[in-house]
């Protein structure tokens, strides 16, 4: 029952403080996404014509709707989380009678809100360009609720190791933006050499967003189970990592 509490507490706080600032963390990405869509949709997809059997802005709209949830997932905890450890107020939480699960359960399902949340708003905005077309919902829902939930747990880890403001925007910058980029959301990796398929299929987010396009368009790069295999891996090994490092108090404990 205490467990339950906290959780709920947490997931509370966690929801609020991005909702408080919804012009900051909600309407920005609605915004980037449309300039997408004009951009790469309208004045170039109508150059590029179909890919994968599907005009060029439906074929786009997956990945840009999980290029948004992976970034804002990411975000919302790295800086919550390491907001808490700068302000001493994780400190509390690591002496409260309270399972480090929960504490990782609770700001995971925060940045999973987050996600999810702009995720749902991308999605609406894309109506305004194109006829989504959905071939199976729950594909979608499982592919967007795990993928959340992975980079949730790497944004955690993030907050945990920096040691500053500056910290949490390194990876961000350096791995996720060229790996989303990579990652199959504006091209098919079927396009490229065949050395460079092969590279593209070490990079997790091409499973991600093959995933979510097969729940859309029933097409993919990749094999389905495979991909949830892949994103499987990953949210259990971040979040093992991510329990050991709370539970030995590595770079939050002074």
């Amino acid at each position: 029952m205490n467990n339950a509490i906290a959780l709920k507490s947490i997931l509370t706080k966690e929801t609020q403080r991005f909702l408080r600032i919804w012009v900051q963390t909600l309407v920005p990405p609605a915004i980037t996404i449309s300039l997408y869509f004009v951009i790469f949709g309208s004045l170039i997809g109508s150059r590029i014509g179909e890919m994968g059997g599907f005009d060029y802005m439906s074929f786009i709209v997956p990945g840009l709707i999980m290029m948004t949830v992976i970034t804002n997932s990411y975000s919302n905890v790295a800086s919550s989380f390491f907001s808490a450890k700068w302000q001493r107020n994780i400190e509390e939480m690591l002496v409260a009678p309270v399972p480090n699960w929960v504490i990782v359960a609770g700001y995971v399902g925060g940045g999973m809100a987050r996600g999810i949340l702009v995720g749902l708003i991308v999605t609406l905005v894309s109506l305004l360009f194109v006829d989504i077309k959905i071939h199976n919902i729950w594909v979608i829902i499982a592919t967007v609720s795990l993928t959340s939930a992975t980079f949730s747990l790497g944004g955690l880890i993030n907050a945990i190791f920096a040691n500053s403001f500056d910290d949490i925007s390194i990876i961000p910058t350096f791995v996720l933006t060229p790996l989303t980029y990579l990652g199959g959301v504006f091209y098919s990796i079927s396009l490229l050499p065949e050395f460079w398929q092969g590279v593209s299929q070490i990079n997790p987010i091409v499973y991600m967003v093959n995933a979510f396009r097969y729940g859309f368009l029933g097409i993919s790069d990749v094999n389905i189970v495979t991909a949830f295999l892949v994103i499987g891996f990953f949210i259990v090994t971040l979040f093992t990592i991510a329990m050991v490092l709370i539970s030995k108090g590595i770079g939050l404990r002074s």
